[in-house]
């Protein structure tokens, strides 16, 4: 069985942290090691936490920080992980009952990346909505990005994938220091370093709707940000893709992926 590394920053998730953990450490049959990363929360989130060391010692990392952001905040969860597989949770959001035994068949192949689907909610639990997006068999990474990236919406979500953790070590792979959107700037790259990819039709991961999420908090310094932050993810993909060993068409969709989600 495939050791699972489950990466949760946490800032300020008292509301929403028990849930979150409920849904990872009730997983059947699965070697898991949670790894949560308190990132200088204020408010009862390390009090929670502390309930559940209390309780799953073994199998939880907790490390406490100061506020330095979710990009830094996963690039220690990595340095962290030790197992076989990576897969990352935000601690407002959760994991179906069932998600770690359905891809376990994928894992026992050694696929790099595996692709689940995501159920939005709101905070009460009703759905409102799916993510879809094409389903298909083990083909390469960047025969992947090729399929994704006009059909599916949530190509550069990290959370509805399940990673092997060398694609990271391997690749020396980080979220870029102290920047927005680092899942936007990341998870294309990883996705064409991937040399198995499978897209499933599991419903893996819930997508809460929170009213203090930080992708819906209204900021106008924090707006100037993201738009500055998107423009450095851009230049360094397309720095980075040169190194890559891909087709030029392939270069090319990278490149209108970018620049549409940019728009």
């Amino acid at each position: 069985m495939k050791k699972i590394s489950v990466i949760i920053p946490v800032y300020n998730a008292e509301k929403y942290i028990a849930r979150c953990l409920d849904s990872i450490l009730m997983q059947a049959d699965s070697n898991i090691e949670t790894i949560l990363i308190n990132d200088g929360s204020t408010d009862r989130s390390e009090e929670i936490i502390k309930t559940y060391l209390g309780r799953y010692k073994s199998s939880i990392k907790y490390i406490k920080k100061e506020n330095d952001g979710v990009a830094n905040t996963r690039n220690l969860g990595l340095e962290k992980a030790t197992g076989d597989y990576i897969i990352f949770v935000d601690s407002d959001d959760y994991i179906d009952k069932n998600l770690f035994k359905n891809l376990e068949p994928y894992m026992e192949q050694n696929i790099d990346i595996i692709k689940y689907k995501a159920i939005i909610e709101t905070e009460e639990e009703e759905k409102i909505g799916q993510y879809e997006g094409p389903i298909f068999d083990t083909v390469s990474g960047e025969e992947a990005f090729s399929k994704l990236c006009f059909e599916d919406e949530m190509v550069d979500a990290l959370w509805v994938y399940a990673y092997k953790r060398e694609l990271f070590t391997k690749n020396k792979i980080k979220f870029m220091k102290d920047a927005d959107h680092e899942d936007f700037g990341l998870i294309p790259l990883v996705i064409l370093k991937a040399k198995t990819f499978v897209s499933t039709n599991i419903q893996g991961y819930h997508y809460v709707q929170s009213k203090n999420s930080v992708t819906r908090m209204i900021n106008y310094e924090r707006t100037v940000k993201k738009v500055f932050d998107t423009l450095k993810h851009y230049d360094n993909m397309i720095k980075e893709i040169e190194k890559y060993q891909i087709s030029s068409k392939t270069k090319e969709n990278v490149k209108i992926f970018y620049t549409n989600s940019i728009l």
